[in-house]
């Protein structure tokens, strides 16, 4: 059986994205800055996706920016209101220490401009409060950034909350959405968000394409010079089939959202309640506050990527992380952040569901994954000393 269980990774496109990309592939495929009638019918598909995707978060269309995807929305974002903050002499950024590395890099440049970087504590839980941002809050605060699902142990912060209290004291609110877009409701009004990341290929549509929305009354810098493109925000001729295909599967995803989490949260219950069991196991986030998708545990005595290529021998796709990171044979900052000690957080497990993922797929995790952990168990000195006694068990 091939079990595809790294949704947090990549989702497969819907049958509904593909067919919503084909006519702008093999019909409307004119440069929607052209101004012969081809082109102005480019144009006017984008317009069309455009307002779609502002109405699924509550914006208005000229509020949303195309990008690449999530990286360079995040990059955009940040560094647009850094270059406003420096302006003003308020360089002082507000985030987390478990964000997305799109996020932590930015950051990690401005640090080396001269700008300070606060990263909040997020606790054993992965969760970060109101409260904490309100205190971290300075005169000099130009941004806070909080991821709104986190990528790896699928916490889900209290975005509403924070979103209040940086409104309350001026301070512009961005949301790194990428987990969460089509995924949970999102209404950037309403949770007093001011800028906000999505990708496409996070809810099945193609990868590559993604969207920044941006409150009006921010100024947006450019970060791609070159063209007129995006109200002279980001230069390069636009992908009208992928921003297309990105519309319709983001409208599809918010519609049944309701029924795929219902569907997705008892398969993930059941998964997580019986990979539970093996011994020596602990789950690694909060578990009601967080995505329906998400199972993200550590085993002691294995190493992860041991876990990973004998998982993928029995048929399953899974992670130990981020796929951003998946070449690093680091520790996952994410679980290091959450208090993990390096030996463990060698030892996670990500599994990321879907709505297309089956009962009959859980049930062959649940048999294949603790076979694989005692596997790698019985073959490891290092857990043989935890047997033994010669080492104490952390977990």
């Amino acid at each position: 059986m091939q079990v595809y269980a790294d949704n947090a990774a990549t989702t497969k496109m819907s049958k509904k994205a593909i067919d919503a990309m084909i006519p702008y592939l093999e019909g409307v495929y004119a440069n929607p800055s052209s101004l012969h009638t081809p082109g102005q019918e480019a144009a006017e598909a984008l317009m069309d996706a455009r307002e779609r995707v502002a109405k699924c978060f509550g914006c208005e269309a000229r509020e949303i920016y195309f990008t690449s995807g999530g990286s360079e929305a995040d990059n955009q974002g940040i560094l647009s209101v850094a270059k406003k903050g420096e302006r003003l002499g308020k360089k002082h950024i507000i985030s987390t220490a478990f964000e997305h590395h799109a996020v932590l890099h930015t950051l990690k440049k401005l640090e080396k401009q001269g700008f300070e970087i606060t990263l909040l504590d997020v606790g054993e839980k992965g969760l970060v409060t109101p409260e904490q941002v309100k205190e971290a809050i300075r005169p000099e605060t130009c941004l806070v950034t909080v991821m709104y699902a986190n990528n790896e142990i699928g916490t889900i912060q209290p975005i509403s909350g924070i979103g209040k209290v940086c409104r309350e004291a001026g301070v512009i609110f961005h949301t790194d959405a990428v987990q969460a877009a089509g995924h949970l409701k999102i209404d950037v009004n309403e949770q007093n968000i001011d800028m906000l990341s999505i990708s496409a290929h996070k809810f099945h549509g193609p990868k590559g394409v993604g969207a920044l929305y941006v409150k009006k009354g921010i100024v947006v810098h450019n970060l791609i010079e070159g063209g007129a493109q995006e109200r002279g925000k980001r230069g390069g001729t636009e992908n009208i089939a992928g921003i297309c295909s990105m519309a319709t599967a983001l409208e599809d995803a918010i519609e049944n959202m309701d029924k795929n989490n219902e569907k997705i949260l008892k398969m993930r219950n059941r998964l997580m309640d019986g990979l539970s069991k093996i011994p020596h196991s602990i789950i690694n986030g909060d578990k009601e506050m967080r995505l329906s998708s998400n199972v993200n545990m550590c085993f002691e005595g294995i190493e992860g990527e041991s876990l990973l290529l004998m998982l993928d021998m029995e048929g399953i796709c899974a992670s130990s992380g981020s796929a951003c990171t998946s070449g690093s044979l680091d520790p996952s900052h994410v679980l290091l952040s959450i208090g993990r000690p390096h030996e463990i957080a060698h030892g996670s497990l990500r599994l990321s569901l879907c709505e297309y993922n089956t009962e009959e797929e859980i049930d062959y995790m649940l048999e294949k994954i603790p076979y694989v952990v005692g596997y790698l168990r019985n073959m490891s000195p290092v857990w043989r000393d935890l047997e033994e006694g010669k080492r104490n068990h952390v977990i």
